[in-house]
Parts: C-alpha cells; structure tokens; sequence
C-alpha cells in the first residue's frame, strides 16, 4: 500500500479551507487530481481533456489548470533530489511543481501560469475582460475557447501538452499572450522580506513572462 507522502501513479489531494480563516492569509479550498503519464499515452490528450472538462463542471472554480508535472505529495520536495527538480523546472517550463498545501493559503483568486488547459472562473474571468478579452489576447491556431456555465472558460493551448523543452524551442507564442493577460492578477509572496522559498516561487510563477 502506498504512504500518502509517497508519489503513486495516481494522486488525489484536497484541502478545505474555511474562507477568511483569520490564521491564514488569503484561503481557498483547493483539490489535484494526478495521473501517470501511461494514462496520457494509452488514452490519448482528448481523452484527458474530456475528463478535466468533466470535472471542471462539477468543481466550482476561480482558477484551475491541467499540465505535465512533478508530483511530490504534500509538497514535500525535500524530501527528494532537489537539485535535479530544478535543473528540470528550468529547462522545462511546461512542467508543474505543485503546492497545494502552501498555495491553498495564500493565494485567493489569483491566477497561477497559464498550463494546457487553463480553467477560468469568476471573480477571475470577469476580472481579465471575459471571453472576448480571451479572444482578442489569443489568435493562435492553436487555441481554443470553450465557455461553460456559470460564466467560466476552458482554455486549450495546444492539441497536446507539452513540457517545453526550452534545449530545443522556443516557449510558445501563446502561453506568454496568456501570460500576460493574466499577470495583473498573478499571485506573488508580498513582503519586504521574503523567505528564499517565496522568491524563488515568484520568480518561477513568471516564467513565461
């Protein structure tokens, strides 16, 4: 059986949390669902989105996305190489390094970085101009647009998620017009000083800026 601290092939991690909890900076409940890359493989990337999209409907959202990633459960990256994660997050900026336990604290209704799919909900949506604002940031072949209820969007980046190997291209064109819609509303550690931690998740949080 495996340890909940332990990464599987599959992951679920949820965190409840009250809404202006006085202890807690600026949370939110939050939820991650991980699959193995075989699943990817076997099924396909419009099978995977298909079932994001699925889930999407039954979550209620500010902000959510689905990307390639590292997953190491709690965020317990020490307890790992961390020199290796990240060598790997800066050469690959596709690639995700989630927190949900730190972020679900702090983050609010910011936005995170623009991933494959990106989930957009309100109050953030209304507050980047809606879909035509979307629309009008993004004329890429490669983009879609898909409105779901409750005045919410699902925006694809590309046919199939990519990590970005930056030895070999270029980051793409519209993973920073997305980005740079977004960065007003861009989560940031705020402080005079920072623990290196949160600098380091700053500067990270802007890569495709």
């Amino acid at each position: 059986m495996e340890s909940p601290s332990e990464a599987g092939g599959y992951h679920f991690e949820y965190y409840g949390r009250q809404l202006g909890d006085p202890i807690l900076e600026d949370p939110i409940s939050s939820v991650s669902f991980t699959f193995p890359t075989e699943y990817l493989r076997e099924h396909g990337a419009s099978h995977l989105q298909a079932l994001a999209l699925q889930l999407g409907h039954e979550l209620p959202f500010n902000f959510g996305y689905a990307s390639f990633a590292i997953v190491s459960p709690q965020g317990l990256f020490s307890s790992g190489d961390w020199k290796l994660t990240e060598a790997l997050l800066a050469r690959y900026p596709g690639l995700d390094a989630y927190n949900n336990r730190e972020l679900s604290a702090v983050i609010g209704t910011h936005a995170l970085v623009p991933a494959w799919l990106t989930f957009l909900g309100q109050p953030l949506l209304g507050q980047l101009g809606g879909i035509d604002a979307l629309r009008n940031a993004l004329p890429f072949p490669e983009v879609s647009l898909l409105p779901m209820d409750g005045d919410r969007v699902l925006v694809t980046l590309d046919e199939w998620p990519d990590p970005i190997d930056t030895q070999t291209k270029a980051i793409p064109p519209q993973y920073r017009a997305l980005a740079q819609l977004m960065e007003p509303f861009l989560f940031q550690y705020k402080g005079e000083e920072l623990l290196p931690f949160q600098h380091d998740t700053n500067q990270w949080l802007r890569r495709f800026l």
